[in-house]
């Protein structure tokens, strides 16, 4: 298996994010989903300034395999998209802690303690 970032954390749907010096969380899928996912072909992001719950479907990842829907691992509102992505989205599958999806502004950082540590998401894609 890849290395998992340490300084990450991680939804158990496979969602890396990271938090920001401005507060802002990058969230990204994870080594373990793009290759899972295939050769990546597109991206579908989630519209400026749309208020998305924790858990909730709101970007999708196609690849030539299949299409995989991208959970908020937070609750927030959507700052800002990766549009470079759009045409060059096999960065995910090149680089896929460093190729970010959506940024957002969370809602309540207290929801950051629910998500995985490197650690316990390394052991739950073991399984």
């Amino acid at each position: 298996m890849s290395s998992v970032p340490e300084s990450l954390y991680y939804s158990a749907s496979h969602q890396w994010l990271a938090v920001e010096d401005d507060g802002s969380v990058a969230v990204g899928i994870s080594d373990f989903a793009q290759e899972a996912l295939g050769d990546v072909v597109f991206v579908e992001y989630p519209s400026l300034g749309m208020s998305v719950g924790k858990d909730e479907a709101c970007a999708v990842v196609e690849s030539v395999k299949s299409a995989s829907d991208v959970f908020a691992p937070v609750s927030g509102t959507i700052i800002e998209v990766n549009s470079t992505l759009e045409s060059a989205p096999e960065q995910i599958n090149q680089a896929p802690y460093e190729a970010w999806l959506f940024k957002l502004k969370l809602a309540d950082a207290k929801e950051l303690e629910t998500l995985l540590s490197a650690t316990a998401y390394q052991a739950l894609t073991a399984a």
